[in-house]
């Protein structure tokens, strides 16, 4: 199995390249787990920067919730409002952004596919999906309502 997509500017990748974990003996058990935390966590990082460059109001990202303490922390630096909740065992759901946005995400139910039409369609909207998709997905989910 190969590790790709590093940023191999790091001190410990230096001249390590394509080494990962096809020679194990060369690498200590920190520096291969600091790999795939890394590689694991790719897509957070690439949310904060679009986040950052006002490219989202809301992101939502399914992670590991072994990397909860790195996420945390990575988000009181960047001072970006967030909460986290549980998915299973294994992992959770990230959601950061605008201020006012976390603030009614933190009123709703972790389990996402338990929201109510209204609740699912704000979300939706928030997170920057596109308008019409939500509109129709409110219509399916609020059949009831628009019946004839």
């Amino acid at each position: 199995m190969r590790i790709s997509n590093i940023n191999y500017n790091y001190p410990i990748f230096k001249g390590r390249v394509n080494q990962v974990p096809s020679k194990p003996a060369n690498f200590n058990h920190n520096e291969i787990d600091l790999l795939r935390q890394h590689n694991d966590l790719r897509v957070f990082k690439h949310h904060i920067y679009e986040y950052k460059k006002g490219m989202r109001n809301l992101v939502l990202t399914t992670e590991k919730a072994i990397y909860k303490p790195e996420i945390e922390a990575r988000l009181q630096r960047e001072n970006i409002p967030y909460v986290i909740r549980k998915v299973g065992e294994k992992n959770i759901n990230v959601f950061f952004g605008n201020e006012d946005c976390i603030k009614i995400v933190s009123t709703f139910d972790s389990r996402l596919n338990l929201l109510s039409p209204e609740k699912d369609f704000m979300l939706g909207i928030m997170l920057g999906y596109s308008g019409p998709v939500q509109y129709g997905r409110y219509i399916k989910r609020n059949s009831e309502a628009f019946k004839n």
